[in-house]
């Protein structure tokens, strides 16, 4: 009989070894493979606490960006900032909002932080590169903060964040260091998919470099991709599904052959050959376009999957320089999906729901860096970022 001491002993050697091995593949073979980094990132400095990654974007210096939630956390959770104006904090020990966009380095270092809505105590400081600053007065911001921030772009010096709030319609320009640049679109209820002047409730965002335009999943209100003009903000073309008009109507929850994209359309990814690829999270498909919005193929995955869908966020292998595979979240079922683009086959996946390392609870967005790192966060509970290492 082995002494408690000594199963004790056995159970953390293994749980050390087990975080040194790759996952399991569920008995696959091909396709990339990751080990889960369990000290990434770094705790936050200024008593900061993150709340639910409504988005991530890798930019070209392998820059981590994370444009979180404050107000997605608990009274518990951010215990040492005042829920109201004027109310005293419930602990002196922890915790406060972190500002809802933040800057890591590789190594899981912040390099900044800054920005979030008026009515939240963010410790009233921001970080750039690494040093603490007073946080300018916030009463009037001069642009209209998403109501819940979903949705961050960060390409050529400028940060492009969204929301997907009932009334948010715009998307926010600013420069690396959260100086305010453009609102385009605006506050206010929906009008319809076809409107080329403002946004709903958009999701996700992509950049086409060669172009100077970005590709807007947008989104929980309209039902369509928006490409848009980088510089202006202008809306250039839109499509809907199978590169039909977009579509209002009204549809069920669960519809993997309608002839119109459900709600969210939750991702847009550009690949190396000029394809775009769609997450239309609740109908379990992703659907792969020109540029141009001409439709190309569309893929199933996990079509009994009803409720949020499985079909969350995409993201390209870069462990093989001719983006082979594909790198998928399914938040519903808490796995992230490994699969051939060639025809969409799924070659590995890893992930189920809890709260340990390499787990997932509401797994939202994943991003590959040059690296092959993967890096991924969490809504609802989760409230994380995860980042895995590539397997060799």
């Amino acid at each position: 009989m082995i002494s408690r001491t000594k199963l004790a002993a056995v159970l953390q050697a293994a749980g050390v070894a087990i975080g040194l091995l790759a996952l399991p593949t569920m008995g696959y073979a091909e396709g990339p493979a990751f080990k889960i980094d369990p000290l990434w990132p770094k705790d936050l400095p200024n008593n900061w606490t993150m709340g639910q990654v409504g988005g991530l974007s890798i930019d070209e210096q392998d820059h981590i960006w994370v444009l979180q939630r404050p107000r997605s956390l608990t009274a518990a959770e951010a215990a040492a900032a005042p829920p109201v104006k004027d109310a005293k904090p419930t602990s002196n020990v922890c915790c406060k909002p972190a500002p809802s966009v933040l800057e890591f380095d590789k190594a899981g270092t912040l390099l900044a932080a800054w920005g979030g809505p008026v009515d939240v105590d963010l410790g009233q400081v921001d970080v750039y590169n690494g040093q603490t600053q007073p946080r300018p007065p916030t009463t009037k911001l001069g642009y209209d903060w998403p109501a819940t921030e979903h949705g961050i772009l960060v390409r050529k010096g400028f940060v492009y964040l969204a929301g997907n709030g009932a009334n948010d319609g715009m998307i926010l320009k600013f420069t690396v260091d959260g100086k305010f640049v453009a609102e385009w679109g605006g506050v206010g209820p929906c009008t319809t998919s076809m409107d080329m002047t403002r946004f709903c409730q958009v999701a996700d965002m992509d950049f086409d470099d060669a172009a100077n335009e970005i590709y807007v999943a947008d989104g929980y209100g309209n039902k369509r991709i928006a490409v848009v003009d980088a510089d202006t903000g202008k809306i250039k073309r839109i499509w809907g599904a199978y590169g039909n008009p977009p579509s209002d109507m009204n549809l069920p929850t669960f519809n993997p052959k309608s002839a119109n994209f459900g709600n969210p359309v939750h991702c847009v990814t550009l690949a190396k050959d000029g394809m775009v690829y769609v997450c239309d999270r609740t109908n379990d498909r992703v659907q792969v376009f020109t540029k141009q919005g001409k439709f190309v193929k569309e893929y199933a995955f996990a079509p009994e999957t009803q409720g949020p869908g499985s079909t969350w966020g995409i993201t390209f292998s870069t462990q093989d320089p001719d983006q082979k595979y594909a790198i998928m979240t399914d938040g519903t079922n808490n796995q992230i999906v490994v699969w051939r683009v060639a025809d969409g086959q799924i070659v590995g996946r890893f992930g189920r729901g809890g709260h340990n390392a390499g787990q997932f609870s509401w797994v939202h967005y994943a991003k590959t860096d040059s690296d092959g790192n993967l890096y991924s966060g969490e809504v609802d509970v989760g409230k994380r970022m995860q980042k895995w290492n590539p397997v060799k």
